[in-house]
């Protein structure tokens, strides 16, 4: 038989003859490697945006814009843009999407537009609240909150309540303002 056709791999063979293995027996652990990565055991990434559109918008003058639009109808765009030039963005997304979303808009050629957009949270809290970002940690009953970096010297119970409402008992929710008392949060179970 020639040396590269054994019934057995050579390390089984080596680790039998010393006694380390007996035969039948699976080896003490799994040597194969454990691929963790996307796309080598075909787990798909999580998509990053929920719709995706061409659109024609031939009053929109910007090449590219980033929109909230919220449930009552407002949209929150980049300063300088006209609302009203969006209507064929927000059209077409709302098709698919139902508001609350943020989209980002870019220009690709004359009229047309790609548009992706996700949906969002949205919650209204205190006035009061300063800052642009936040991170709210509940785990075994310890919050910590973090406002811009900082520990504000006061609690925010409608984010407390966002994880419960879910099931969860140790949560992150991370939010930034969107404008005045609205914010855009996510909430994850940890």
């Amino acid at each position: 038989m020639p040396f590269w056709k054994r019934d057995e791999p050579i390390h089984e063979k080596l680790a039998r003859e010393a006694g380390l293995l007996r035969p039948g027996e699976p080896p003490p652990h799994d040597t194969r490697p454990r691929w963790g990565e996307v796309g080598i055991h075909g787990v798909a990434r999580p998509r990053a945006w929920d719709v995706v559109v061409a659109v024609e918008a031939p009053e929109l003058d910007a090449d590219q814009v980033e929109l909230v639009a919220l449930a009552d109808g407002t949209l929150i765009v980049d300063e300088g843009v006209d609302s009203d030039a969006l209507e064929p963005v927000c059209t077409a997304l709302e098709a698919s999407l139902e508001p609350p979303y943020r989209a980002t808009v870019v220009r690709q050629e004359g009229d047309q537009f790609a548009v992706a957009a996700r949906s969002i949270e949205v919650v209204e809290l205190p006035e009061g609240l300063e800052g642009d970002e936040l991170t709210l940690t509940i785990v075994d009953g310890e919050r910590t909150l973090l406002v811009d970096g900082d520990e504000p010297f006061t609690s925010v119970p409608v984010l407390e309540r966002l994880g419960p409402e879910r099931g969860f008992d140790a949560f992150v929710v991370e939010g930034r303002r969107l404008d005045g008392t609205l914010w855009e949060v996510q909430v994850t179970p940890l």
